[in-house]
C-alpha cells in the first residue's frame, strides 16, 4: 500500500526534494519562514515520517541528515489519484475541466496541454 503523506509531511517532503537532504534545523528554518513552527514539532514529525518510510536518516557527526525516501512524481501521482477518486468520482474530464476553468494557464502551459492531448489521441500518453 502506498503511503499518502499528510499536508505537514508533504511540506517537509517538498523542502527535502528541493534541498536534496537536510537537517531538522534546516527544515525547521525553512518552514518557519512562512509560519511559526517549533523545532521539537518538526523533529517529531520527521521521526514519524522516518518510521512510516517517507524519509531516511543518515548520521553526520552530531546531527542527522534526512532524505526523502519517496519520489516526488510517485507521491504526486498517489495524491492526484486520491483527489480524482474522492472528489471527482474517477472522472478525469471533470477534474481537468475544474482545473482549467478555475485557473489561468499560461500560453506555454496551454501548448503543453495540447501536446499531451495530441499524444493521448495518438495512443502515446507517455511523452511529457
Amino acid at each position: 500500500m502506498k503511503i499518502k503523506p499528510t499536508e505537514s509531511e508533504l511540506e517537509i517532503l517538498n523542502i527535502l526534494w528541493q534541498e536534496k537532504g537536510a537537517t531538522v534545523r534546516k527544515v525547521n528554518e525553512i518552514m518557519s519562514a512562512t509560519r511559526q513552527t517549533g523545532y521539537t514539532t518538526t523533529l517529531k514529525l520527521m521521526q514519524i515520517m522516518t518510521e512510516k518510510g517517507l524519509l531516511t536518516r543518515q548520521e553526520s557527526g552530531r546531527s542527522h541528515i534526512y532524505f526523502p525516501a519517496v519520489k516526488k512524481e510517485e507521491t504526486r501521482q498517489i495524491l492526484l489519484d486520491k483527489v480524482l477518486d474522492s472528489v471527482f468520482n474517477g472522472s478525469v474530464s471533470q477534474m481537468a475541466l475544474q482545473l482549467l476553468g478555475g485557473h489561468k494557464a499560461s500560453k506555454d502551459e496551454i501548448e503543453k496541454i495540447k501536446l499531451l492531448i495530441e499524444n493521448l489521441e495518438n495512443g502515446d500518453g507517455n511523452d511529457k
